[in-house]
Order: C-alpha cells, then sequence, then structure tokens
C-alpha cells in the first residue's frame, strides 16, 4: 500500500535538511514513520517557485493525476492547495480516499452560496484529522461536518531530534561550567501565529528575569511585519533580547530553546490550536511551560502538572507565572520531566504515524 503525500510546505528541502540532523519529522506529520506500519509513500514535488493559490491547485492536481506511480489514497497535512482534487473526490471523479488535516473547526458561513458550495466541498475528505477533541467538537455545530469522517490525532514531536540537541546542549554546559561560562537565559519566547506580544513584554517590565524573544520576520521589506511592528511599539525593556529570524529555522531556534529554563507560548485569543509546535518542542525537550489558556490546545498544562495556564491578556498572571517558575526550580524542573513523559506517551511523531496508518487502511480496506 503507498499514499500520495502533499504538503503546504517543500518537502525536497525538508527531507535534505533531515538527511543532515537538521530537521524534525513530525514537520511531515507522521509521513516519515508510516514505512515501519506498513505504507509507502510516494512524495509530491512542490513548484519551483510560488504560485497564487489558484496556480497552485492547477499544479497540484496536475501532478496527482498524472503520478505515475501507484498510490491508494492522498494524505495531506493541509487542503490549501489541494481543492480541486478535494472538489473531484466530491463529485466521485477522483476514486482514491483523501485524508487531510484540520486545522481549524468547521464553521457554518453566514453565505448561503458559500455553505452550499462548503457542504458539496467536506465530502470530498474521506477523513479530517483534528488536534484536538475541542476543535471536532466545535466543528459538529456545522451541518457541514460528518462525525463519521472525522478523527482525534495526536501529533507530536520527533523525539530522536531533540534528543540530540539535548545532548549537545548538556555537553556544552558541562564545559562552560568548568570554564565559568555565564548560564543559559531562563525565558524563551518562539513562534509566529497570534502572538501577543503586548502582553508578554509588559509582564517582563515588572519582573527582573530575562527572556529572548524571537520575531518571524519577512524577506521582502515590502511585506508588512505586524509582529515586529507590535514589539517595537511597546518598547521592550532592557531584560527582553528581541531576535529577528526569516525563515524555516527549526533546529537553529531548537538549539536556542534547549537552552533555556522555561517556554513561554503568550497568544491571543483563536479558534484553533495556536502555539502548539512551540508546546510540543517544550515537551520534547523536557522544559517547563507557561502558555496561553487555549482550550484548543489538547494540554491541560497545570492539571497535567507541566508547566502554568494563564488567561488571555492577563499580565499580571503573566507575571505571577514567571517569578514562579523563576523562584521554584524544583518545582519547574519537574513539571519539564512531566511534559517529556506526556510526550512520550501521547505527543510524538511515532505514535502519530501509527494512527495515521490505521486511518489511511480504514478507508483504503472497504
Amino acid at each position: 500500500m503507498h499514499v500520495y503525500f502533499y504538503h503546504t510546505q517543500n518537502i525536497q528541502y525538508c527531507l535534505d535538511r533531515m538527511k543532515d540532523g537538521e530537521f524534525p519529522s513530525h514537520f511531515l506529520y507522521g509521513a516519515c514513520h508510516l514505512k515501519d506500519n506498513g505504507i509507502g509513500v510516494v512524495w509530491h514535488r512542490s513548484p519551483k517557485k510560488t504560485l497564487s493559490r489558484i496556480a497552485t491547485a492547477i499544479s497540484t492536481a496536475w501532478r496527482v493525476l498524472t503520478c505515475r506511480e501507484k498510490y491508494d489514497a492522498v494524505y495531506a497535512t493541509h487542503y490549501k492547495g489541494l481543492e480541486l482534487v478535494v472538489l473531484l473526490r466530491a463529485l466521485r471523479l477522483f476514486r482514491k480516499p483523501i485524508i487531510v488535516w484540520h486545522h481549524q473547526p468547521i464553521v457554518t458561513s453566514k453565505s448561503r452560496l458559500r455553505e452550499l458550495g462548503g457542504r458539496l466541498f467536506y465530502r470530498g475528505f474521506d477523513r479530517m484529522i483534528f488536534f484536538s477533541q475541542k476543535l471536532v467538537d466545535d466543528s459538529l455545530k456545522s451541518r457541514k461536518a460528518d462525525p463519521r469522517r472525522m478523527v482525534v490525532g495526536h501529533w507530536g514531536a520527533d523525539l530522536d531530534f531533540y534528543d540530540r540537541i539535548s545532548r549537545s546542549v548538556a555537553e556544552a554546559r558541562q564545559a562552560s561550567a568548568h570554564e565559568g561560562g555565564a548560564e543559559a537565559p531562563v525565558f524563551i519566547a518562539t513562534g509566529k501565529e497570534q502572538r501577543d506580544q503586548p502582553t508578554l513584554i509588559e509582564a517582563f517590565r515588572n519582573t527582573p528575569h530575562h527572556l529572548i524573544l524571537y520575531i518571524g520576520i519577512n524577506a521582502d521589506p515590502s511585506i508588512p511585519n505586524p509582529n515586529l511592528d507590535a514589539v517595537r511599539h511597546c518598547h521592550p525593556s532592557a531584560n527582553v533580547k528581541v531576535v529577528e529570524i526569516c525563515g524555516l529555522l527549526p533546529y537553529e531556534i531548537a538549539c536556542e530553546v534547549a537552552k533555556a529554563s522555561c517556554v513561554v507560548i503568550c497568544c491571543k485569543e483563536t479558534r484553533y490550536t495556536a502555539g502548539l509546535t512551540t508546546v510540543v518542542e517544550a515537551l520534547a525537550l523536557g522544559l517547563p511551560i507557561i502558555c496561553s489558556r487555549n482550550p484548543q490546545i489538547p494540554v491541560d498544562f497545570s492539571r497535567d502538572g507541566c508547566g502554568i495556564s494563564v488567561p488571555y491578556g492577563d499580565v499580571e498572571g503573566w507575571q505571577r507565572a514567571v517569578d514562579y517558575i523563576a523562584t521554584h526550580p524544583e518545582e519547574a524542573r519537574r513539571m519539564g520531566e512531566k511534559g517529556r513523559q506526556i510526550a512520550e506517551r501521547t505527543f510524538n511523531d511515532k505514535r502519530c504515524a501509527r494512527e495515521i496508518a490505521e486511518v489511511i487502511k480504514s478507508v483504503t480496506h472497504k
């Protein structure tokens, strides 16, 4: 059995960096481990240049429909760019099952025409995989959602990748300790989706603790950088170091995250799992987490003992959480250990691959 694997990112770039040990496999959503579960993979080849959404959909449909390698289903990390193939499946003109990750809850459109079109479109998914049960529950409020086609997947980190980084950082720390080197910064914030920098910066303004704040920027200066603009508008205090980054740099950022004592994820209120990538990375590295209380994320940090949840926009709550982690190092260490246990048990790439393989087999063995 084989699947055609579609991704919105450049798969070949990811695989090439993976060979060099500089890219975690979970960014390919379990596809790297499907072979271990009896499923071969036909890798989609991304266009050499950036295309419009319509052009991308046409290009993807052409590649899928003219693929000479045999495959039994299409497995995708997102339906963006796959729209024409999904529509053909909805019309029963494409006979291969389609399994796709759905990143947000399914919602009812205010436009009756768009709603009717959406109901047809959603018939093109044989299975939709959601990151949490909350996303499924919210989706079921829409008539487009078919519970028979919806499953919850446990997307998690490439533990081997982060273990290598942890060992490297530990060795460097030992050498630094012998030479009297300085300790790593205590708190670190990465990620760019729906981040609430003003709340985080204001909280650290009222503490003596240090924060390294990574901000993703666009290579093209003509494209707006709302995250960077928000940070500059806040005028961070001296204990906040802002680092601007451009592009997809999971290895480089993970090396810096591994040096920290705590990962902070301050987000705006959203309908989806904003911050989840940073969460699974912190769990894999065994670091305590302070995170905005997003009910869509499938980890309850306070209940599970791996960190602290703070309400959206609560500056004082963030300040208390930061002070607690900084003044209770043993408790913070235990939080990190519990987080790593959660990663090993539930949120890791190999478990994700096993679940995906079961879903693929369930729709192809009918």
